[in-house]
């Protein structure tokens, strides 16, 4: 029976030993694959190649905006807007089934386009008074 102070170097001896048995195994599989003409794609942790990175943009260094397609939850929240002017974006949101902090970025958008106007925490249509 093994004493109790030796129970984790243990542990992690043999953990390391098994490590280097599957590094050796791989090898060999990469070594394998490489002869019968195929490409050998080793994962390495963190974040996958290109992850983060800012793309270049036009202008000088201003972020890629996007755009909005017809027919988008922007449509959607555009035309529960017309119906109820005054809505608050919770409701747009629940009555959408979606979650808030998504619509508060999809209202923010449509207000730059001057699409909806926001007075308090109510949006109304751009065409329209901004008042009920």
């Amino acid at each position: 029976m093994m004493a109790t102070t030796n129970v984790l170097p243990e542990a992690s001896r043999l953990i390391q030993s098994r490590l280097e048995e599957i590094d050796e195994e791989c090898k060999r599989l990469e070594r394998g694959l490489k002869e019968l003409g195929g490409k050998v794609t080793r994962r390495r942790p963190g974040r996958p190649p290109g992850a983060g990175r800012a793309k270049a943009a036009s202008g000088a260094g201003a972020p890629k905006r996007r755009k909005l397609r017809s027919g988008t939850r922007a449509d959607q929240a555009v035309a529960m807007i017309e119906k109820e002017p005054g809505i608050s974006p919770s409701d747009i949101a629940k009555a959408m089934k979606i979650q808030k902090n998504y619509i508060y970025r999809v209202l923010g958008d449509l207000e730059k386009e001057k699409r909806v106007k926001k007075k308090g925490r109510q949006y109304f249509p751009a065409s329209a008074p901004s008042e009920k």
